[in-house]
């Protein structure tokens, strides 16, 4: 059992890839927003990489140990301690019954990821036990771990001492200013090469009301093609209004003159045009960009972003721990 003293700002039961095929119905994929460190969390204590765990965002929680384990710390640096006595990042710790591991707010990146031998016990829903705060859904009550409460876990034994090769890790940057892949499409065509160039050179500041549904950034003003001034009416007044289609995970959702990027728990579908679009193999570091910092895009074609992501899903397996 993982007991909750207090529980940091939002941390939340996920599991990897979270839940698919029911965003048709409006049930997102959900799941942990840097996938790169929750997978390799997991099979640090020898769950399978997709194993339910915790993720908490920049401000994380104390949980008192309720047997022994092994437990690994991934992600963001919240300085983990184990009754007040630092741990590793990137290692599996074996740890006892009523230890006490504090993690505190993160130092850099945004988003921290705890995975428990055996993963925590949380009920099925719809595929996945990924927790989809704004329906109530998932994790054990449909929201983020509260204080009082009690995670149960399954029973696994685990391996300490585990790590993962130092060149198999997530960097985060030092000076606040990330490197974001993105692919034309796919609306791309009601927007002009002024302002596709504009997208790709400008810093966009990700702005503090962002959530795990959208990436509200700051920036300039779109341009647009005629097909977006010239249209049949209803398709809206906007230049980047449209008839309702679907949105793609990782949409550059553009609202008005606002681009949201469409994240983990964000809408299927929506009367504004998309762009751009994120790829999943850049989504890590959508997960650990916190607002306030930057973000500037570059220019894959499909074929590089499925060969980024076929790079990605390589890196998390057993190869890149020692």
């Amino acid at each position: 059992m993982l007991e909750i003293l207090k529980p940091g700002l939002e941390t939340s039961i996920q599991d990897y890839p979270g839940r698919i095929g029911y965003w048709n119905q409006g049930f997102p994929p959900s799941g942990p927003m840097d996938s790169w460190s929750f997978r390799m969390a997991n099979l640090l204590v020898g769950n399978l990489g997709g194993a339910p765990g915790l993720e908490a965002q920049y401000m994380g929680p104390t949980i008192k140990l309720g047997a022994d384990t092994v437990i690994a710390v991934t992600g963001a640096d919240m300085r983990p301690k184990l009754d007040d006595k630092p741990i590793p990042l990137w290692e599996s710790v074996a740890v006892k019954a009523g230890q006490t591991l504090t993690l505190g707010p993160a130092v850099s990146g945004a988003r921290t990821y705890l995975a428990v031998a055996g993963g925590v016990d949380a009920p099925d829903m719809l595929g996945s036990v990924s927790t989809f705060h704004k329906a109530g859904v998932g994790g054990l009550d449909g929201h983020a771990v509260k204080a009082g409460q009690t995670l149960p876990v399954k029973s696994a034994k685990g391996t300490a001492g585990r790590k993962v090769k130092a060149d198999k890790r997530p960097t985060f940057p030092s000076d606040k200013h990330w490197t974001v892949e993105a692919v034309r499409g796919p609306n791309d065509d009601w927007i002009d090469e002024a302002g596709h160039k504009q997208f790709l050179s400008f810093a966009w500041k990700l702005s503090a009301r962002s959530d795990r549904t959208g990436y509200r950034l700051e920036g300039p003003d779109w341009t647009f093609t005629p097909k977006a001034t010239n249209k049949a009416p209803e398709h809206g007044s906007f230049p980047s209004n449209i008839i309702d289609q679907g949105y793609p995970l990782g949409a550059v959702n553009l609202g008005g003159q606002t681009p949201i990027i469409l994240v983990n728990d964000g809408p299927s579908m929506g009367g504004f045009i998309c762009p751009w679009t994120v790829p999943s193999a850049a989504f890590w570091k959508l997960g650990q960009a916190k607002p306030n910092e930057f973000l500037h895009f570059k220019e894959l074609s499909v074929d590089e972003a499925q060969d980024l992501r076929r790079k990605l899903d390589a890196t998390c397996t057993l190869d890149s721990i020692e």
